[in-house]
Formats: C-alpha cells, structure tokens, sequence
C-alpha cells in the first residue's frame, strides 16, 4: 500500500481482523495496526497447545484484576491476547453465537439495527458451517465451524443423560433453538485452529487493499478539531505518528479500547484529570459496565475413556499421528465437547446457566494454565449466564505502558452464588442418569457433602473463576443515553472520524462464550462504517 491509508484499524483481535478485511473489500484502503506478533505459531494452531499459551507473555498481555473481596479476596487472571487473531488465537475455540434474546434486548436498550434479524446475516456471512447452510446457519465464510473431532463416547452417554435429566436435544444451538443440549461447535478448519487471522487474513491476500503493521503499540489516538486524525505508536523503541483520511476504528478488546480510549483524552473528565490528561471528550460510560462469566467446575472420576488417558505415554504419542494423518483426536479438543443451556427458573426469558462438559478434566494453575488431571475424569463447568454485577476498567497510570486496573465481583450477588448452586445440582443430577451413573466412580469436587444450594455456597465462594469473556466498556446505545459510548452506528460521541469495534460495544453480555459474537460484530461494523462515510 502506498500513501495515506483512508482507515486506521487499532487491533487485530476477533472483531478488528474482520472489520479491517471488510472494509478493505468494500474498497478502502485500511492500515491494521497490531501489538502483537504474527498468528503463524504452531502453539497457537495446533487446538490442545491452548493450555500453554494463556497467560503466557508472548501470547497474552497477562492482566490481573484487582482483589475481588466476592471470592475471599483473590486477584483473579484476565487474559488478553496479544497475537494476530486476539482472543481467538488463545481461546477455547468454542463457537456459540448467544440468543435471540440477547439481540433483541439490545436493541430495547438503545442499540437499534443490533436486535437478532438484524445480526443474523452476518452470523451466517462470517461462518463456513460444516453442517451446512439453512435459515440460520452460512456455509463459505472465512470461519470455518466444525464438529468435535477428539472422540469420546462418554460424551455422547453425557448428552443423553440430559435429556433424561428433563434438558430437551437441540439440533443445533447455533440455529433455531439455543436452548437445550447438543455436541460443540469449534472454530476449527481441519482440526486445526481457525482464529480470526487464520479466517479473515486469507481473504484479503492479493487484493492490495489491507496492509498490516504487527508488533507496533498503540500509544494514543490523535484528536484535532473534534475528530481523530490517526494514532501515535511505538514501534521498535521509536514512536510516530500515522495518520489517515477518514479516521480511527477501535478494535482493541473490552480491556484495552477504554485505556486507549481514556489516553487519548476521551473518558469520565474526573477521572482523566487525575491521572493529568487533556480532557477532550467527556464520556462517563468509558470503562464502566464490565461484565464477564462466573463459572465452577463440578468434576467426575470415571471408568470411561477419557482425553486424561491419551495425554501421555504411547497414547499421547499416538495422538501426534491421529493429527498428521486425518485432523482428529485429542490434539484437536478444544475446551469442552458437549453443552446446554438451560433455565434453572422457568420465569426466566432465556436460559441463565451454560453447562459445559469436557470429556477430561484439569486444574487451573496459579499462573492461570491448564493442567491435566492424572485419573480418568470428566467435567461439566457450570456458567452463569447473565451476571447481575457491573464492574469498571480505569487506568492505573497515565503512561501508555501500564495495564488496564480491572475492577469486578464474580459473584455480585447473593442471587447469583444461588444461581451457580442450581447449575451445580442439575449438573449432579446428570450424572445420577442411567446413562452415565455406571461410569461415575466418585464426585472430586465439590463433593457429595455438599448437598443443596446453602451447602455448595462455600465452594462456590472459593472455587468460582472468570470465564475470559468481558465486554461492554465502551456500550452503544441511544443518543439520550449518557452512558453510551457510541451510537448504533458505532461512532463515538462527539468525535467524528471515530469508531469502536468489538466486545467492549455490547451492551450487555450474551449467552455463552463470547468470540463469535465478537467476530459478528467486527463483520457487521464495517458496513455500517462504509455506509457512514458514503454518506
């Protein structure tokens, strides 16, 4: 590419590789501007590696939240990735699009052109769904969405052990119905990781309309005359200024957009004043409304065959060949195989609790990694869905280089512990069914003592963790909504040439795990973007 870019694109996470790759295709010229290094790392495609990339430092910027007095005062870690690809070169690869409350609910919150009908076709524009296109699902996307291929058939006795625990079969959670239970979905081509870059990137090969600059840190956007004139980075220990014709779009996650947002001059003025930065937009909502996950893990030792009895010796070995030969087995698991959603109150207007089964079970290290568990196990992680705690992001420092300070409460509410009690006893019953009981050798965690919602209290108190999902800090929502942070249309308020572009927009947190609809998000900004500026 050569002269002035017409975008600026900061971050190539989930949602800003496809709304650079997007508005390259509509015809722009865009510059991607990433901090991190290229996707082409086999840690980072080979699916099983995931457990020793997060919070790993050249994989992940490695944030941790302040204490959280809700689970006894541990500062929980909040990954962030620090790739080509963002979040979907580290996640879990578990592709759930939410449900059509959620989008309708936006959308009754300010956020129009945002309900269910209106994202739908750019669910179906982004996915290459091995299962094939229909009213609700695309086939020849960038991201391809696969089945399971790391095969175990206690995943199967788990499914039909929910259905006879009273949890209905869905045909496809990412379709019609996304409630009851069903197989996972992965963001996975071949067995292999199908991140963002891996997706979007190859698109845009050739076209001559994208460049990307990696390894290049955004340092802080530059505003004149009310509208934002290109950013200032730090590359290679020299900082300079890059400029472009119509502006900035902001991709860089629900952590880091309202630190740059709020560096650059555009937050709460009170509390820009007091890290000494020009105020030139005042905007309360920046950083406020983080939202994020709270899950527990109810674990199982069995009988069955499990990932734990391939993950070494002569089992693990032959795992290698599995992969090489036709793209299956345990190196291709990502992290669950079977799911639900369901409502543990039938007042509810959609299921508050994801249950998430893996056919292998690990701990969580203090460094915030997956280890293995020796024995043969299962677990079902049990999520609550829509957290009632609103929690804020703000800066520690003024200097660019600091991390975000993350504020958040897993457990807010009393309410939400007695939530996660009812997912945990549902999840205890499924395993009390015929189709799975013979295979169950004994609870490990939380323990057959712990028999009713006020007795599982305390281990959800002390076993509770984020699930990597936060969104919302910088909301849209209507022009009268002071919160806000930008319009439908994704502009920031009162900047012209300014637009943000991931989860932090969400308004609030949808059902399941968040990426797809990152990706959609980033999908669907760019038209709206392109329609802006045709204006």
């Amino acid at each position: 590419m050569s002269g002035e870019p017409d975008l600026i694109v900061v971050g190539g996470g989930s949602a800003g590789l496809a709304c650079a790759v997007r508005l390259a295709e509509g015809g722009l010229k865009v510059l991607l501007v990433e901090a991190g290094k290229s996707h082409k790392d086999i840690r980072s495609t080979i699916p099983a590696l995931m457990s020793g990339i997060v919070h790993t430092p050249g994989f992940d910027w490695c944030y941790m939240a302040e204490p959280d007095p809700s689970v006894g005062g541990r500062p929980d870690v909040w990954p962030a990735g620090k790739r080509l690809g963002g979040g979907s070169s580290i996640n879990g690869m578990m592709f759930i699009r939410g449900h059509r409350w959620d989008y309708d609910h936006w959308a009754e919150l300010g956020a129009t052109g945002w309900d269910y009908a209106s994202c739908l076709p750019y669910f179906r524009r982004l996915e290459d769904n091995e299962r094939g296109a229909d009213a609700w699902r695309g086939t020849g996307g960038p991201i391809a969405v696969s089945e399971v291929r790391s095969h175990y058939p206690v995943t199967g006795d788990w499914i039909a052990a929910a259905t006879e625990a009273g949890i209905p079969r869905s045909p496809d959670l990412n379709g019609e119905r996304a409630e009851g239970v069903d197989f996972i979905q992965l963001s996975q081509r071949g067995g292999l990781r199908c991140s963002s870059a891996h997706g979007y990137i190859a698109r845009a090969i050739g076209r001559g309309g994208l460049q990307v600059l990696l390894e290049a840190q955004v340092l802080r956007i530059e505003i004149g005359d009310g509208r934002a004139k290109g950013v200032t980075i730090r590359q290679g220990g020299a900082e300079k200024t890059l400029t472009a014709r119509e502006g900035v779009v902001l991709s860089a996650g629900a952590l880091n957009t309202p630190r740059l947002l709020m560096l650059s001059g555009l937050g709460p003025a009170a509390h820009l004043a007091q890290h000494g930065i020009e105020v030139k937009r005042d905007l309360p909502g920046v950083g406020q409304n983080l939202q994020e996950h709270t899950g527990v893990h109810m674990v199982h030792e069995v009988s069955a065959h499990t990932l734990n009895d391939d993950s070494r010796g002569l089992r693990g070995a032959l795992q290698v060949l599995k992969l090489a030969l036709n793209g299956s087995g345990a190196l291709t698991t990502g992290i669950g195989h079977a799911q639900a959603f369901v409502k543990t109150r039938a007042h509810l207007p959609a299921p508050n609790i994801q249950l998430a089964f893996s056919a292998f079970s690990f701990e969580v290290t203090p460094e915030g990694n997956l280890a293995l568990a020796a024995k043969p196990s299962i677990s079902t992680f049990v999520a609550l869905m829509r957290p009632d705690y609103r929690g804020q992001v703000t800066l520690a420092s003024s200097d660019p280089s600091a991390p975000p300070k993350i504020e958040f409460h897993l457990l807010g509410s009393e309410d939400d512990v007695e939530q996660l009690a009812e997912g945990l006893l549902l999840s205890r019953r499924i395993a009390q069914q015929a189709s799975l009981v013979g295979q169950v050798v004994d609870e490990i965690r939380p323990g057959l003592a712990a028999d009713s919602v006020e007795t599982l209290k305390p281990y959800i108190r002390a076993a509770s963790l984020p699930m990597y999902h936060p969104v919302g800090t910088a909301r849209m929502g209507a022009a009268d909504d002071e919160m806000a942070v930008v319009d439908p249309d994704l502009g920031l308020r009162g900047v012209a040439g300014l637009w943000v572009a991931d989860a932090s927009v969400m308004p609030t947190i949808p059902q399941g795990n968040t990426n797809a609809t990152s990706l959609m998000i980033g999908d669907k900004a760019a038209d709206h973007i392109l329609r802006t500026l045709a204006d």
